[in-house]
């Protein structure tokens, strides 16, 4: 849960990986919205009350952004945990994000950068790109005498494509994904080296991380675990 104290209004994520806007009155209480993006439960949020930008942890090792004051309905994905995100905190001055998650992993995003929404994945009975029937497909099988294929997607363009024509893997940092993920063959030579420079930085931790306070006056990051550890990082280096 997390609380605007000048606008009020009150950002709660739940297991369902829903988020519920609620707006505290003097004697009341009302629902403004809700939005879902994550597929596992929300495991931590974090406030910019300056840009107006809510940040969302997950069960799913995803975190999204959520552009509130952009009210263009904008959500980022970032994609660079192996294990569920358990804590969010954020370095307003820089525009740094600072994700800890159940795989000891502490990722340092830089928010500065003109990011792009990830695109929703297209449905096809055939693959979008050689038009080959995919396994459900049984009237285009027959007609074809095809043996179908499993169904893929494209990280970049969202088409829905066979695993011949989506063999190549490609980070795509400013989509959020640090890893690399698959893309179609075309997405695959269109995409620069320059588009595949990282956007963030990665920091083993060495336990895995329940809870983080962020102290941006010093540039220290405190940590703790499941270990029952309290760590105390010098994140100047790389919060800056």
């Amino acid at each position: 849960i997390r609380f605007d104290v000048e606008t009020r209004h009150v950002f709660v994520g739940d297991h369902s990986g829903q988020v519920t806007i609620l707006k505290l009155e003097q004697e009341s209480c009302s629902l403004v919205t809700t939005f879902k993006g994550h597929t596992g439960g929300v495991t931590a949020l974090c406030w910019d009350p300056i840009q107006r930008v809510l940040f969302s942890g997950s069960s799913d090792h995803s975190i999204i952004m959520w552009d509130i004051g952009g009210r263009k309905g904008t959500a980022i994905e970032l994609q660079g945990h192996n294990d569920k995100v358990q804590s969010l905190s954020y370095a307003h001055h820089t525009r740094q994000l600072i994700s800890c998650g159940a795989d000891g992993g502490i990722v340092v995003w830089n928010m500065d950068v003109e990011r792009q929404e990830t695109p929703e994945w297209l449905d096809s009975d055939s693959c979008q790109k050689c038009d080959q029937p995919f396994f459900w497909n049984f009237k285009q099988m027959w007609d074809s005498k095809k043996i179908g294929l499993r169904q893929h997607h494209c990280r970049k363009c969202g088409k829905a494509v066979c695993g011949k024509c989506s063999s190549k893997r490609s980070s795509i940092p400013l989509m959020g994904f640090e890893f690399e993920v698959r893309v179609c063959d075309s997405c695959h030579e269109s995409i620069t080296d320059e588009e595949r420079a990282p956007t963030a930085t990665f920091h083993d931790s060495k336990h895995n991380i329940v809870h983080v306070h962020f102290d941006a006056t010093r540039g220290w990051l405190l940590t703790s675990g499941t270990d029952k550890v309290i760590k105390l990082w010098d994140m100047t280096p790389v919060v800056s």
